[in-house]
């Protein structure tokens, strides 16, 4: 027993020993990862004339295409068997604008996007025509033992009118939302739709102020409709919320109709607070609503360029390295000076990082030096969509997802954010978000791998479940989590100063520390590619301990 242990334990010194040795050959081919050839990708990237790289858009189209170009020349290989070009993976991405729209309120015509909206990714494209002579007004919507808005009404085939938001009978401040997750308490607008929708509702107005001011961005989805992956879950989400025609009105067109029963907008929100008891009246007052959609195909495709293993036992295994080339494209407000959402940080510098691991790794393999798995660099598109390319891939693997050792995610990797800002080691820090997730031993790799090469301080600060920013899900690397692929994203956590504003300029990049930061991911990539092992998943999707 003992001296088992000592010939273990002096197995695992050396297997330690060996990987805190800096390898030469990555330390040889990695400086071709460097501030100068970072700027020059990125100074095209996030140039004007990419025009922020909007997914569909002109802008996105050419920095796909450079993308491309760049892995052509570093001898990349392009993987995808679908399609027309290997190096795109073409996404199933389509917008839904609206052919018609049209809403009359006592015989009066109203306009769209000053008194009204429909939102196009409700209406299907068979359209609704609703003509009712009178609204049922039930206030905030409730159905609830305390508080129910629907006693005694029947609303199946009727034209119902509620307030968006809000819960007169809740207390206290309402705990702010996290990450992308809707309110779904009784008071949310989902859970109020669902309850006519369920009680077959003719349709519905819901009474949002929104509309009196809306913003370019908002008239702009409105009238182009919000892109969105044509997968059946989606499609049969979409379905659904069809099912109901809604209008969401303004607080002028809501005061006419409740003028109908002699009152107004103020008057019955002071009556409700005050007796906390529903003020639900049936006004008689002719209403008409319409609205047709259509489709269109948008143009959206990740880009792919592979890199195949040089070991044959261990090459039909694949690294994935992720970065999201889009952004949000041009201002929509006319008054701009500056109308271009550059977004040289998120996520030009990911993008910039992928470049520059891809040529490396490239290198490599031409002189002999290339790694025995196959890695598969991916730039995704729809991030700020939705992660919508990821998660494209994530249903349509081009490699099988069994064989996916991990993925590492890079994804604003050129800035120093708070709290960092001023201090003495601001540019020696990356958050490393999810590194211990799904595997242990990937978490205690990259520090091993951060000790040997980079030394930067590894912030764990996101990867709190309580975290208010709940940034593990906000990222392309969540897609593969999801399927049980460890993950590391690695972030500079910006989300302050010119956060999806015009002022993410490639002025504002630090080159030092986008180089280094890609430098820890391509260390860690060069050990992940090389060891004899993939990183064992010893954990489930939510932290917890696999059991055996």
């Amino acid at each position: 027993m003992k001296k088992q242990f000592l010939y273990t334990g002096l197995a695992v010194m050396l297997s330690l020993s060996a990987t805190a040795q800096k390898d030469q050959n990555a330390v040889k081919f990695g400086q071709t990862i460097n501030p100068e050839r970072g700027r020059a990708h990125l100074s095209i990237l996030a140039s004007d004339e990419f025009e922020g790289r909007e997914t569909g858009k002109k802008g996105a189209w050419m920095a796909a295409d450079y993308i491309k170009k760049q892995f052509q020349s570093f001898g990349l290989k392009g993987p995808v068997k679908e399609g027309n070009d290997p190096y795109f993976q073409k996404l199933g991405y389509a917008s839904i604008s609206l052919s018609k729209s049209a809403l009359t309120v006592g015989g009066q015509t109203k306009e769209s996007l000053k008194d009204y909206y429909i939102t196009p990714n409700t209406v299907s494209a068979t359209g609704f025509d609703i003509k009712a002579n009178s609204v049922i007004f039930a206030g905030y919507g409730m159905n609830k033992e305390s508080f129910n808005d629907y006693e005694g009404q029947d609303v199946a085939g009727k034209v119902v009118m509620i307030f968006a938001t809000g819960d007169p009978t809740a207390t206290g401040t309402p705990a702010p939302q996290q990450g992308r997750r809707a309110p779904s308490g009784a008071g949310s607008l989902q859970v109020k739709l669902k309850y006519l929708l369920e009680h077959k509702a003719a349709g519905v107005l819901v009474i949002n102020q929104i509309v009196d001011n809306l913003s370019p961005q908002m008239r702009n989805v409105l009238q182009n409709g919000n892109p969105y992956l044509k997968t059946t879950e989606r499609v049969k989400a979409m379905a659904a919320s069809a099912s109901l025609p809604t209008v969401t009105i303004g607080t002028t067109v809501a005061n006419q109709i409740l003028a109908a029963a002699g009152t107004n907008l103020d008057d019955i929100k002071k009556k409700i607070a005050e007796t906390v008891k529903p003020a639900t009246t049936v006004i008689n007052i002719p209403v008409q609503f319409a609205a047709q959609s259509k489709e269109t195909d948008v143009r959206a495709e990740n880009v792919l360029g592979f890199l195949e293993g040089s070991d044959p036992k261990l090459k039909n295994e694949v690294l994935i390295i992720t970065g999201h080339y889009d952004h949000i494209g041009l201002v929509q407000d006319p008054n701009a000076k500056d109308k271009v959402n550059n977004g040289a940080d998120d996520d030009g510098s990911g993008t910039t990082g992928v470049l520059l691991m891809a040529e490396a790794f490239s290198k490599a393999k031409k002189a002999g030096k290339g790694p025995k798995r196959s890695i598969l660099f991916m730039t995704v598109v729809g991030e700020e969509k939705g992660l919508l390319g990821s998660e494209w891939y994530s249903e349509h693997p081009v490699f099988p997802v069994e064989n996916t050792i991990a993925d590492l995610n890079t994804d604003m990797i050129g800035r120093v954010g708070e709290p960092y800002l001023g201090k003495p080691d601001s540019a020696n820090y990356v958050y490393s978000v999810g590194s211990f997730k799904l595997s242990t031993e990937l978490g205690k790799l990259a520090e091993q791998v951060n000790d040997t090469y980079t030394k930067m301080i590894l912030d764990y600060k996101f990867d709190d479940p309580k975290d208010p920013q709940q940034i593990y899900y906000r990222s392309d690397h969540y897609n593969f989590a999801k399927l049980g692929i460890p993950v590391i994203f690695y972030y500079d956590g910006m989300l302050e100063q010119d956060y999806h504003k015009p002022g993410d300029e490639v002025s504002k990049i630090n080159f030092e520390l986008l180089a280094k930061r890609a430098h820890l991911t391509y260390y860690l990539a060069w050990e992940l590619a090389n060891r004899p092992n993939r990183p064992v998943v010893d954990k489930n999707a939510d932290g917890t301990p696999k059991t055996k």
